[in-house]
Order: structure tokens, then C-alpha cells, then sequence
């Protein structure tokens, strides 16, 4: 699943995917737009919808981030 399914199926806004990872709005949507990300980056987001969906997601798991290592 790509982070835009996960943040549908959750029913987050971008806004509010922002919020639960603690990031910028911009840097939230730079991530939906697969442009690239810091691993912490990808790292709160992963852990945001872990949350939310009460399972592991990790980074690797979520289709189209693109991840500067």
C-alpha cells in the first residue's frame, strides 16, 4: 500500500497525518508525493500509522516513500 491508501483507509486527512507523525505539513505532503525523505522522516510516518492501525507498519512496507539514507 502506498502512505496515500494507508491515509485513506485510516481516515486522516494530510493535515492530520502530519499531526499524528509530528511533521510539517509540507514535509507530510512531500512524502504523499514520493519526493525524497530523511529515514526520520519515514521513520515517523511508519510509526504514526503503526499507531493508528494498532499493527507494525514499517518503512519499507509503505509503497512509493522515497527514502534518503
Amino acid at each position: 500500500m502506498t502512505l496515500e491508501d494507508y491515509r485513506r483507509s485510516i481516515g486522516w486527512s494530510k493535515s492530520e497525518l502530519a499531526r499524528q507523525a509530528g511533521l510539517d505539513y509540507n514535509t507530510a505532503n512531500r512524502a504523499l508525493k514520493g519526493e525524497l525523505i530523511s529515514a526520520r522522516t519515514a521513520n515517523a510516518i511508519a510509526t504514526a500509522v503503526s499507531r493508528a492501525l494498532n499493527q507494525t507498519v514499517l518503512v519499507r512496507q509503505i509503497e512509493g516513500l522515497n527514502v534518503a539514507y
